[in-house]
């Protein structure tokens, strides 16, 4: 790996001073610094994060290809004799990238510098088919700019050429990256949450029954899941941290619905009525929560160079995709609709049949949108074991509730 070395006199030796460098092939996860103090003088002296963009044109024919984007950066001002955070080069490697997809977007962040403004540079890096460095005589490569985005066009452009400021390491993850708001799924998510209480307990009410039970059964369930979710994720994604590793939700799917159904088999409530009660506000959340992880950059489709195909970021990597994130809550939006059209109406020939039927329908558009994701599975088991577990979610969930039935 290329490094950048400092001159040195011709008649008394200099230390050299080596730059920080680092690669990235897959993710760059940003990761906590060093808790610093509140005052300005400890803020200059605590190492801070970076958080640049930039983008270039993916091509317009072939197969394909990997992408180095070799990032340098040295700290404006500098006084005296450099230290190791006063400049870095990083690597950053971009998988698969899809010719005929336009513009794509590299997000980076870059811990431990010192505290101040940055000129940083980004070329491209012509790599062999097995990962290596190539000839740069022989290849093109397309230029690189730094980025920005704009909401209202929906696209990507080149940012004027500036220094970058630091900021605080923790912040990081907040820094503006292209189609993405931190913040967002979260806050949906609760939002789906209380209409998904609001909307049994208008259900249960409409129906005659007492609406406190289900609702205490429903909050139980709740945070079961989300225990269930937080785990699942753990389990995929072992070298993630707990706390700010993410939630899957298909933990969720598996965990809630037992809780649930055991919850209100120890408190004599029906439990297909409820469930078929609670059918309707659960997908209202899931189509609102995944248009939260589309603008939050979670759960990301596959590049493709299909019009069909939206900009949008997986945190990392903006670039034209697949939007599954979209496709499934428009599926949650749809069962929402039709489930709760069937119990408005009255229509549910056994009790728990909607929330069945509805689960299980669920749980195979799901097995089709995550074999359209980028993410990679760690096991090819995975998606096997996810439908294995819904389906027996499904089939304890209905003989709980024809048990209770007669």
């Amino acid at each position: 790996m290329a490094r950048r070395r400092s001159s040195s006199s011709a008649t008394k030796p200099r230390r050299r001073h080596q730059p920080l460098v680092a690669t990235s092939q897959r993710q760059a996860a940003p990761v906590s610094a060093r808790a610093g103090g509140a005052s300005r003088a400890s803020e200059a002296a605590e190492p801070e994060a970076l958080v640049v963009t930039y983008w270039f044109d993916s091509g317009d024919g072939g197969e394909p290809y990997d992408a180095k984007v070799r990032l340098t950066g040295r700290r404006v001002g500098i006084r005296g004799t450099p230290r190791p955070g006063d400049s870095f080069i990083r690597d950053e490697t971009i998988e698969g990238v899809v010719p005929g997809t336009g513009p794509v977007s590299l997000t980076a962040w870059v811990y431990g510098l010192e505290h101040g403004e940055w000129e940083v540079d980004a070329r491209l890096i012509p790599t062999s088919p097995g990962g290596r460095s190539a000839n740069p005589r022989t290849v093109a490569l397309p230029p690189i700019q730094p980025a920005t985005w704009s909401w209202r066009r929906w696209s990507v452009s080149t940012a004027p050429v500036a220094p970058i400021k630091t900021r605080w390491a923790l912040t990081a993850p907040l820094a503006r990256q292209p189609a993405v708001v931190p913040g967002v799924y979260t806050a949906l998510a609760v939002v789906g949450f209380v209409v998904a209480l609001a909307l049994q307990a208008a259900i249960l009410g409409r129906a005659g029954m007492p609406f406190e039970p289900p609702l205490a059964a429903s909050v139980v369930a709740l945070v079961a899941g989300l225990i269930g979710a937080k785990a699942w994720y753990a389990v995929l994604h072992p070298d993630e941290s707990l706390i700010k590793g993410g939630w899957a939700v298909d933990g969720f799917l598996v965990v809630a619905p037992l809780v649930a159904a055991i919850t209100l088999v120890a408190w004599d409530q029906p439990i297909g009525r409820v469930l078929d009660a609670t059918t309707p506000g659960i997908f209202f959340a899931v189509a609102l929560g995944r248009v939260g992880c589309f603008v939050t950059g979670c759960c990301a489709g596959r590049c493709t160079a299909s019009r069909w195909g939206i900009w949008s970021s997986d945190r990392r990597v903006g670039a034209r995709r697949i939007p599954t994130q979209l496709i499934e809550s428009a599926a949650g939006l749809a069962l929402a609709v039709a489930s709760l059209a069937i119990v408005l109406a009255n229509a549910v020939p056994i009790g728990g049949a909607l929330f069945v039927a509805a689960f299980a329908a669920y749980a195979l558009i799901r097995q089709v949108l995550l074999r359209l994701r980028a993410e990679r599975r760690r096991s090819p088991r995975s998606l096997p074991a996810t439908a294995v577990a819904a389906g027996l979610v499904a089939i304890t969930v209905a003989v709980l509730a024809i048990v209770q039935a007669t």
